[in-house]
């Protein structure tokens, strides 16, 4: 076999080890739904819609986020596809493994890692701050040097994010309680946190004013569109449910329901946020940090402003909780092939959770939280999410030619194929290249170091790889 075949050899799909993987089978469409939601629906929802309305499109906001939504979606159909086709722990990583081969697998999988390790620790940062926030209102303060990493502004010498460190310590200690109890305390927080969003439209739309409302598209339609790129990152998330497919009762019915359901229920959150929003303040006034606390103090509702913290809270945790789990069972599969040591694919027999794995991920990701200031942690996410929706996407088309999985009845098929397939797949890439050079570099930075480990450990490990050669060594 010639060495461009050996770096692109497929890993071989047989339905019937789908329910042998050695991970407990507990997840509902609900449970994945809610999964989808406590990712997408973060701190974003409270401070985005006042951005995107202030700096691009207006009080045409609610619009940047439907087309962002559509974007999604098209995305999001291509997952749905694979994930009740390929029940497998992975995501993107399994997928493209599947049908476009190892080392492009590879370069994916270590970008996804990226994505959920960088998503984790940025996410637990930003939670840090709205805790202290709320722990001052009872007049409780922790010293600067224990609540801001080393390179923040206004901290000098050494620096160390205690409780961003601890908050993810402690997502990880629930996830390794098992995934059943996980999954039931992310779903209680996620109907929390839509409660606190249901409050603020409930409260806020008695002050709406119609004359808020014009000019409906200030900065016309580029500045809808510039809005969209930036509203498109507030769905980042649902991809982490795909990871959860080995894990799902009945993964062709409840994978595409988790999947689009999330994306909806999100969708409708994001637009009637922002437009309750620019409905009580003047587009103008929004490009402040919280803007949804502003508003209440424009209307004299400051009672409830504690309430949306508490409610940003709640849904940072989901954030990590969901986040977290998805880089740790994307680790589980890496392993479970070869390309990582077999560490991360040991299953505890009681809890049916790579436990070493999760551990792992969760410390690295704490240390990160604790050290690395927000601005230069969040870099990689946008990057790596939109290389695994633009793979995923055209390799539906390859998914579709592949000999076994075509006898595979498939609950879910993208509609209008292969026109949508191929329309996500450019629509990622020319988001991808609007990301800042900074980020790319960074990205190159990454790869060059997924790319050495690859060919020192993986392609030495790869467990296909060696049946490979067990048969050439027969013949």
């Amino acid at each position: 076999m010639k060495a461009s075949q050996r770096l692109l050899v497929k890993k071989s799909v047989n339905p019937a080890n789908f329910n042998k993987g050695g991970l407990e089978k507990t997840l509902s469409a609900f449970s994945l739904t809610m999964m989808g939601v406590g990712a997408i629906v973060g701190s974003g929802i409270f401070i985005t819609p006042g951005i995107i309305a202030a700096k691009y499109a207006g009080p045409a906001a609610m619009l940047s986020f439907v087309i962002a939504a559509v974007v999604c979606s098209l995305a999001a159909l291509c997952y749905a596809e694979f994930s009740s086709t390929i029940p497998l722990a992975g995501s993107a990583y399994t997928y493209v493994y599947t049908v476009l081969g190892e080392f492009l697998a590879w370069i994916l999988g270590w970008s996804l890692i990226s994505e959920y390790l960088f998503a984790v620790s940025s996410v637990a940062v930003s939670w840090s701050s709205y805790f202290q926030n709320l722990m001052s209102g009872f007049g409780l303060k922790l010293p600067t040097f224990l609540t801001a990493a080393a390179g923040t502004a206004g901290v000098s010498g050494a620096g160390f994010n205690l409780i961003a460190f601890v908050v993810v310590l402690a997502v990880s200690l629930l996830l390794v309680g098992g995934l059943q109890e996980s999954t039931r305390v992310n779903s209680i927080m996620v109907i929390v946190k839509i409660l606190v969003i249901v409050l603020f439209i409930g409260v806020a739309i008695f002050f709406v004013k119609p004359a808020n409302y014009h000019p409906f598209m200030p900065h016309g339609v580029s500045g809808l569109v510039k809005g969209a790129s930036l509203a498109f990152y507030a769905y980042i998330g649902f991809d982490a449910v795909s990871t959860a497919s080995e894990e799902v009762k009945n993964p062709k019915r409840n994978m595409p329901i988790g999947i689009v359901g999330s994306l909806v229920v999100a969708s409708i959150l994001y637009v009637a946020m922002a437009a309750v929003l620019v409905g009580v303040v003047h587009y103008s006034k929004l490009n402040v940090g919280d803007p949804v606390a502003y508003a209440l103090a424009v209307i004299h509702q400051n009672w409830a402003a504690g309430i949306v913290s508490l409610g940003a809270v709640v849904g940072m945790t989901t954030v990590l909780i969901v986040m977290l789990y998805g880089g740790t069972r994307l680790l589980f599969a890496i392993s479970r092939d070869g390309l990582l040591p077999k560490v991360f694919r040991t299953v505890s027999p009681h809890t049916k959770v790579p436990v070493k794995s999760t551990w792992i991920f969760g410390i690295i990701a704490s240390v990160f939280a604790a050290v690395i200031p927000l601005d230069k942690i969040a870099e990689l996410v946008n990057i790596g999410t939109l290389f695994a929706f633009a793979m995923v996407s055209i390799g539906v088309v390859f998914l579709r030619r592949h000999e076994t999985l075509q006898q595979i009845n498939s609950s879910f098929k993208v509609p209008f194929y292969p026109v949508l397939p191929v329309v996500s797949f450019l629509a990622c890439v020319y988001l991808m290249l609007n990301l800042q050079a900074f980020t790319w570099h960074m990205f190159g930075i990454w790869l060059v170091i997924g790319i050495v480990i690859y060919f020192a450990y993986s392609y030495r490990h790869s467990r296909i790889r060696a049946g490979l050669r067990a048969k050439e060594s027969k013949s």
